[in-house]
């Protein structure tokens, strides 16, 4: 890989997640105190993200992947995205903002898998380049959330300036794609099916009961998840955090840390303790959350926020490679498929639809919650998701096989 292209895929990286963290992290708030949302139609606006993941796989599987290059459709898709993400900064209701951003959604959640298919169709060793361009990402959504805490458009009432900013980068992005290595499309004249598309292939995984343990448990702990992604923005300023979507970046610099500790914790802990440490953070995540404050308990704030590393970390990224090593060669990316299209689509669309309705029942008045209550009840889903893990998952079982179905017999911890 040449440098001129290396420092293209960083930018492609770099723009890509700045967009997603420019609105995304503050939406909640925006809709709250701008257009007078009520906690279950801030969810409606975040169970978008849900239904874009659901869809994407038709997008890609359908479009991308038999008739275009990866480039130019990432290059449209960001076009269309900045002059839909900009109509959001004209409307003046709940009722008129919800079309735009699930169209946005719809149409930007594809593009995730396009920055990945471009960068890979430039590297001869993705495992050692990719994390190289990845990184970029990381750092494009923590320097969003660092402008908007240094600007304060939360304390003055303008993050409507988030979608505006947002819009202008998803334009030079859609502008820098038709400049990017061509990657033609690889199922050309090849028949796709619906199975294809969603990863069925993969189903005979869920034979093997300990990973049918965690893909149930990967499913049922975004729904916690839905519920951060939600509320965290609007309850830290309700709270009086100053700048927090500024505070909030620390998150994405934790799950950079531990992302890089990955190895070390792998080699000594195995795939159970640190799936059931994932799940034990996002626990202690929220009662953090539910007995902080802005006063003498702000470290719980911070540690709430903090911890995100090994929420995310520990248990999406090492169910990924978990997922991975079960499934062999001929499998690896409809299994990938299937669980990226069973958490982000099914499990958060469900944390979304029963998030908001929670949030308004805890409604002290027109600027208030009651969040301890409110907090503890995604700390509880989560703590029962943990103790089943517990007693169900063994990964001792051999996955029964079908007739031409390969799949590799699992091993009782996987190393990387």
């Amino acid at each position: 890989m040449t440098a001129a292209i290396r420092i293209k895929l960083s930018t492609m990286m770099f723009l890509e997640f700045f967009i997603w963290g420019a609105w995304f992290v503050t939406m909640g708030t925006y809709l709250t105190k701008t257009l007078s949302a009520t906690g279950t139609q801030n969810a409606t606006a975040y169970a978008t993200q849900a239904l874009g993941a659901i869809i994407a796989p038709f997008v890609i599987g359908l479009i991308a992947d038999k008739y275009f290059s990866a480039q130019k459709i990432l290059g449209i898709l960001h076009i269309i995205g900045a002059m839909l993400l900009y109509y959001e900064t004209t409307v003046p209701s709940f009722d008129t903002f919800y079309p735009g951003i699930l169209a946005y959604m719809i149409i930007y959640m594809p593009t995730l898998a396009l920055v990945n298919s471009v960068s890979f169709k430039q590297m001869t060793d993705p495992s050692k380049e990719f994390p190289r361009i990845r990184v970029f990402g990381t750092a494009g959504w923590i320097i969003a959330g660092l402008i908007i805490g240094w600007l304060g458009w939360e304390q003055s009432g303008t993050l409507v300036l988030t979608f505006k900013m947002a819009a202008i980068a998803s334009a030079i992005l859609g502008i820098l794609s038709f400049t990017l290595p061509d990657t033609p499309p690889v199922k050309k004249g090849l028949k796709t099916s619906i199975s294809d598309i969603i990863g069925l292939d993969s189903i005979g995984l869920l034979k093997n009961r300990s990973y049918l343990v965690f893909f149930l448990a990967s499913v049922a702990i975004c729904i916690p998840l839905a519920f951060y992604y939600n509320f965290t923005n609007p309850f830290l300023n309700e709270v009086g955090m100053k700048r927090a979507a500024g505070v909030q970046s620390l998150g994405q610099v934790s799950e950079f840390v531990f992302m890089v500790a990955m190895p070390f914790f792998f080699v000594r802990l195995g795939v159970k303790k640190m799936l059931a440490m994932g799940m034990l953070a996002w626990a202690l995540r929220y009662v953090f959350f539910a007995y902080g404050n802005a006063g003498n308990e702000y470290w719980m704030l911070l540690a709430g926020i903090i911890i995100h590393g090994v929420c995310y970390d520990f248990f999406f990224v090492t169910g990924q490679i978990y997922t991975d090593n079960l499934a062999g060669e001929r499998f690896k990316s409809a299994a990938q498929g299937f669980i990226t299209l069973a958490t982000y689509g099914v499990g958060m669309f469900i944390g979304f639809t029963i998030s908001g309705p929670i949030v308004d029942h805890w409604q002290t008045s027109p600027t208030s919650h009651n969040w301890q209550t409110i907090w503890l009840i995604p700390g509880g889903i989560a703590a029962a998701v943990l103790v089943l893990f517990l007693l169900f998952f063994k990964d001792t079982n051999q996955i029964q096989t079908q007739p031409g179905l390969d799949i590799e017999e699992p091993s009782p911890e996987v190393q990387i």
